[in-house]
């Protein structure tokens, strides 16, 4: 029997190797988020990611075991090792794949391979081969064939595929069977301890990619899976629901003050244009680039500058919903892709087309992407376009249409569009893989250098469209707003996931329905896109009622802050303090002023209170 016990033995351990090679593979990648780092920090994750691995090796013992048990009964079993090879090679394949998968998706969007990221690669393929074509194509081949390749060679030399005979007993087959079973479910389980494993117990570290090194990646993978098939539990439940009702409706309790009033009437025509990734990094007036975004700037100067917006989330299907219907990010999941749960959101195209506004949404990409068509024509859009109105030759290899074109197609539109009308135009050039239809205007093949150039050619393009907008007939009784659909971390590829810069973006009103001691207006209000809705609608003298997550940044007694949310956390920005909190480690990651412990401790309430409602709330739709 001891034979036996060897066999599975080397098979679990042959997991953990694997599980160190992962590891490895992700620190040395990384070699620069590490540098500089103790060296209790660096070779940490190796230590306190051991728990992890041994469960996660537990989990991919349990039916080489049970097969193992079934064949001390019936030994005559054919092709017994071609069967376990082929589990393992499977899982090697599959694993390695995920690994190198890791990452990238990790740049990106700061966490390990995940439910989301899962779901994006399955309901939307196209897209996440788009989104990764930025990345080092044949650096990640190379290294897939090597971990696959040396992964396979060591399960050949390390795993005995051949189970030896048992000529115990069948009780004594029994025992052993069912000790083997109890070991290896304490093993699942993490010991004996009252709570389960789970990610935080990996976790030894203030920098959270150290934390995340430590996490097993597809531990992580497994958990987050089963967490999200479960949809109808809060996974952020942090308080007492009575509280975090309390603290999330003083958030939205004006005290006293009054609006601004900014339109010279109450029924402007309203064109809404959503520009992708355009994080504030790239407009020298919020302190970002010089010469990355020179129309946009000159635009800041005849409108109103939001100087402290920040994106509810990290992906674009987020970034809609917080500035269409004013409902904020909720962390793993995303609204717009439930019909049953988005149709009962309100958007600003409902409420305008109520109001006897034409309504019309403009995407030179794919319009089924993320649930998004569903979403605007449910919503009293009335006319949408997407990529099929487009010549292939007006096209990027990927996403669609270059943005210059989508500009072009609403302007002739709107032509012979009855006013009033709200217009809503997404752009896509500013995209992974940064293709652009021209010259590059900084030269280079860094993807930073890539993305400053479809930054700037989406920036000229907004500026172009202007020019000849002023030129239309509508354009004297028109607002335009002009908002990011979320951050990046490049231009400067500084910024973790949790970092507030990541989510800071450009908001902007103008146009000439603004009254002259308006423009060139900066405000310094705290906000995010969800208060869009509000601050629009005040302007507009119609109900804002429905848009509860929202407020209006031009009234004076509304309160300053900001909101964003990842999959692993939450930040909140204040004047006087930002925060950011990482929900599986419970501590936070960032901090702009360390000396302000208990305005920390405040916003971290705040936040906690704020995330557990707007779960909340997305499950009661």
């Amino acid at each position: 029997m001891l034979k036996h016990f060897e066999t599975l033995i080397r098979f679990y351990c042959f997991w953990l190797i694997f599980f160190f090679l992962d590891r490895l593979v992700f620190v040395l990648y990384y070699t620069q988020k590490f540098k500089g780092l103790a060296l209790s920090e660096q070779i940490g994750p190796f230590y306190h990611g051991l728990r992890l691995d041994m469960s996660m090796a537990g989990y991919i013992s349990i039916l080489p075991l049970l097969f193992y048990i079934l064949l001390w009964f019936v030994p005559t079993i054919p092709l017994k090792a071609i069967i376990l090879r082929t589990y393992t090679y499977i899982f090697i394949v599959l694993f390695s794949m995920g690994s190198i998968a890791n990452l990238f998706l990790y740049d990106e969007w700061g966490t390990k391979v995940n439910y989301r990221a899962l779901e994006f690669a399955l309901d939307s393929p196209g897209e996440a081969l788009a989104s990764s074509l930025s990345s080092p194509i044949l650096l990640a081949g190379m290294l897939l064939l090597a971990l696959i390749g040396g992964s396979i060679a060591l399960s050949r030399t390390f795993i005995s595929f051949s189970m030896p005979a048992s000529n115990q007993t069948a009780w004594k087959k029994g025992l052993s069977a069912f000790g083997l079973l109890s070991i290896l479910f304490l093993l699942m389980r993490g010991g004996w301890q009252l709570t389960p494993i789970n990610q935080s117990m990996s976790y030894f570290s203030q920098k959270p990619v150290v934390n995340h090194a430590s996490v097993n990646t597809f531990w992580n993978l497994m958990h987050d899976i089963s967490k999200n098939i479960n949809k109808q539990e809060n996974p952020y439940r942090f308080l007492p629901e009575n509280t975090a009702k309390e603290l999330v409706k003083e958030l939205y309790t004006v005290d006293g003050g009054s609006p601004t009033p900014v339109l010279t009437t109450t029924k402007p025509n309203v064109v809404l244009i959503i520009m992708e990734s355009f994080t504030a990094d790239l407009v020298k007036n919020l302190g970002g680039l010089n010469n990355t975004a020179p129309e946009l700037e000159k635009l800041s100067k005849e409108g109103i500058t939001f100087n402290h917006i920040y994106a509810s989330g990290d992906r674009t299907d987020k970034g809609l919903i917080a500035i269409l219907s004013g409902f904020p990010s909720q962390a793993i999941r995303s609204v717009i892709k439930e019909e049953s749960k988005q149709e009962k959101l309100p958007a600003l195209s409902q409420t305008l087309k109520n109001k006897g506004y034409a309504t019309s949404f403009y995407y030179g990409g794919e319009i089924e992407f993320f649930g998004m068509k569903s979403f605007v024509l449910f919503h009293q859009y009335e006319q949408v376009t997407d990529k099929e109105a487009f010549q292939s030759e007006d096209m990027n290899s990927k996403w669609g249409a270059y943005d210059e074109k989508i500009y072009e197609k609403q302007l002739a539109d709107l032509k012979n569009t009855k006013q009033p009308f709200f217009s809503t135009l997404l752009t896509l050039t500013n995209h992974e893989p940064f293709e652009l239809p021209g010259k590059p205007k900084f030269a280079g093949n860094d993807v930073k250098d890539k993305f400053k150039s479809t930054a700037y050619y989406a920036d000229s393009c907004l500026g172009a469209y202007i020019a000849q907008a002023k030129k239309q007939s509508w354009y004297k009784n028109t607002l335009f707003i002009v908002v990011a659909d979320h951050g990046h971390r490049l231009p400067l590829d500084k910024y973790e996931s949790w970092h507030p810069n990541r989510y800071r973006i450009p908001l902007l009103f103008f146009g000439d329905v603004l009254k002259p001691e308006a423009k060139g207006l900066v405000v310094n209000k705290y906000g995010g896109q969800t208060d869009i809705a509000r601050t629009l609608f005040a302007q507009l003298q119609l109900d804002a009622s429905p848009y509860a997550w929202s407020k209006d940044l031009l009234h004076s007694g509304s309160k300053d802050f900001g909101f964003y949310d990842w999959d692993n956390g939450f930040g909140v920005a204040t004047p006087s303090q930002t925060i950011s909190f990482d929900n599986v480690g419970k501590t936070i990651s960032y901090q702009k002023d360390a000396t302000k412990t208990e305005e920390t401790k405040r916003l971290e309430k705040i936040g906690k209170a704020y995330l557990q409602e707007v779960y909340t709330s997305y499950l009661a739709f």
